[in-house]
């Protein structure tokens, strides 16, 4: 197959069908048949979406003043993840491409303000639980910080074992709400408390949690406090993305005050044009992420993400039910919508390559060895379907792990 640019271009007719024909082999998510990537709310957001993030496809987010209606849209995105948060009057915050760019936002804001309010100039650290994302790791290696992994306990944040790692150096700790691989709230609380009295920077990475969390704690799950209501909380990074149902990329990374946020900026000059100042790394906006997000914002509102959220809950009750069952144990008490489960004698690898085998594009943990699933509301509708193959797998892996071996 040729990589080069055809000599001549092809009509969108011809075009089309042909990327229809690529798409074939891709994960058939419409029907509910992954447990990550997609976050799939239904045909109604989907539409919404799409429609939204086509009128602005063209325009830039780099210039506000050129696009005040994206300026416009991004404030009152915000301001809706502000007041969802619980955050204190004064705090701000701001758009990103996704989750790793709003953490790694929060750790150069956190650097920078160190380095100006705490005279930090040595080797820096972060000090993190074993379930913290990869995204923490990348921001260090991209300004040279040391990063401080932290077995959990019980699948959680250790805090004393956090509390023995930090040193003078220590630029900050981290929890989330929830960790990706557990699909559990770290001790916030505790957290917030410890990063006080140790006078550090907490972050809660909320990518997955900041907009499912708040709409299961009114749907009247008793949630433990994970939000700007903790004092000792300073930054929090949310994924419009993900249980927001915005189109990709759109992140969300919010600061206890504009005064933190204002070490967010990047001021970059001179050159020919004078400076470049940009509320975050990124030159290019994509308008479309933008208007995407506000438009699913306001389609749901708050009566609508309670009622999507409460279908993920309600998912993934039904999946723990069902893997209960079929003699798997749910790895800690998960109240949003990821789950992981694994089977006392049966390999999680070899059910998780049979319900590859069966169509399910889901992930699996390697400690513990472990299925997981990050559950959209689409997932209330196949739960059934999954637990089915489930059984069927468990049966094959069971009749293939267990079969007598006969010699000769």
């Amino acid at each position: 197959m040729s990589s080069a640019l055809p000599e001549r271009g092809a009509p969108w007719s011809e075009l089309e069908p042909r990327m229809r024909e690529l798409a074939k082999g891709d994960v058939k998510w419409r029907d509910g048949r992954t447990g990550m990537y997609i976050f799939n709310a239904g045909e109604d957001v989907a539409r919404v979406k799409k429609e939204a993030y086509a009128m602005f496809c063209e325009e830039n987010g780099l210039g506000p003043a050129a696009f005040p209606s994206l300026a416009q849209m991004e404030r009152e995105v915000v301001a809706a993840g502000i007041s969802l948060l619980n955050a204190p009057p004064g705090a701000a915050g701001a758009m990103s491409s996704g989750g790793t760019d709003s953490i790694f936002l929060a750790v150069k804001t956190a650097r920078d303000h160190a380095r100006a309010k705490r005279g930090l100039t040595g080797a820096l650290n972060i000090v993190a639980p074993a379930s913290a994302h990869p995204a923490f790791d990348k921001a260090c290696m991209t300004m040279d910080i040391e990063m401080r992994r932290i077995p959990t306990k019980d699948y959680l944040a250790d805090v004393a074992a956090m509390e023995s790692a930090i040193d003078a150096n220590t630029l900050m700790i981290v929890g989330s709400a929830p960790c990706f691989p557990y699909g559990l709230i770290d001790p916030i609380e505790a957290l917030g408390e410890l990063a006080e009295r140790k006078r550090v920077w907490l972050h809660v990475d909320a990518c997955v949690g900041a907009y499912i969390a708040p709409f299961v704690r009114m749907n009247g799950v008793d949630l433990p406090a994970f939000d700007f209501s903790v004092p000792g909380v300073w930054s929090i990074s949310g994924d419009l993305h993900k249980y927001g149902y915005a189109s990709k990329g759109a992140s969300t990374v919010f600061f206890r005050s504009e005064a933190l946020k204002d070490f967010m900026q990047f001021d970059a000059g001179p050159w020919p044009l004078g400076r470049m100042i940009t509320p975050t790394l990124a030159g290019t906006r994509p308008g479309g992420a933008i208007a995407a997000a506000w438009a699913v914002m306001n389609f749901l509102g708050v009566e609508g993400y309670k009622r999507k959220q409460g279908e993920v809950t309600q998912a993934r009750e039904k999946i723990e039910a069902g893997v209960r069952k079929l003699g798997f144990s749910v790895l800690g008490k998960p109240q949003l919508g990821i789950v992981s489960f694994a089977h006392p004698e049966i390999d999680a690898l070899r059910i998780y390559a049979q319900m590859h085998k069966r169509g399910w594009f889901t992930a699996a943990l390697v400690d513990p060895r472990a299925l997981h699933l990050m559950l959209s509301p689409k997932h209330n509708e196949v739960a059934h379907e999954y637990l089915a193959d489930l059984e069927a797998s468990v049966g094959a892996v069971t009749e293939e792990q267990f079969a007598p071996k006969y010699a000769g």
